[in-house]
């Protein structure tokens, strides 16, 4: 009769609370799923769209030096002093950038997964997801890639999640 009160040994309160994955984690990979596939819906429109916006440069240069466009849109693009030669680089250089745009992509999905797994080195992998871009751009398009409003759109939100993932390291274990 002492079998029948058999209890599984693997099975406790303080294993199940060591496995679920905290709250800020689970938000923070969720949402970067959703922002890294986005970021790949948008390399893949880069490399697609490189040769029609090679074509069309002048007549872009064009209109953004045409008084009819207003301050706060020119205020909004690259400095158009090297926006030919940042798009002639773009379209030469389009097959490095693509390949680069989805390794970064996977290392913030596999970076992401690990953490959700509760591993200190998914943050390292996800931190070079997101710095990788930015080294992309500055190494085959030159360093005035990096301005225009999209520049800091994309740095404000690298920074943000890198610092928010930062702050939820203490719940990474292995």
């Amino acid at each position: 009769m002492a079998d029948a009160n058999i209890t599984n040994d693997n099975l406790s309160i303080d294993d199940y609370e060591d496995q679920k994955i905290p709250t800020g984690i689970n938000v923070l990979t969720i949402l970067t799923f959703i922002g890294t596939g986005i970021g790949i819906l948008f390399s893949l429109y880069g490399f697609i769209s490189a040769k029609k916006s090679y074509e069309t440069k002048d007549k872009v240069i064009e209109q953004m030096n045409s008084a009819s466009m207003p301050a706060w849109a020119k205020s909004m693009m690259p400095d158009m002093a090297h926006f030919d030669e940042m798009v002639t680089k773009s379209y030469e250089n389009r097959i490095p950038i693509l390949l680069l745009g989805l390794i970064a992509a996977g290392l913030c999905i596999i970076g992401a997964v690990q953490m959700r797994k509760r591993k200190k080195q998914g943050f390292l992998l996800y931190t070079i997801g997101e710095l990788l871009p930015f080294l992309t751009s500055a190494f085959f398009i030159g360093i005035f890639a990096l301005s225009g409003m999209g520049f800091y759109i994309g740095a404000f939100f690298s920074a943000l999640f890198i610092l928010l993932y930062s702050l939820h390291r203490k719940h990474l274990t292995k």
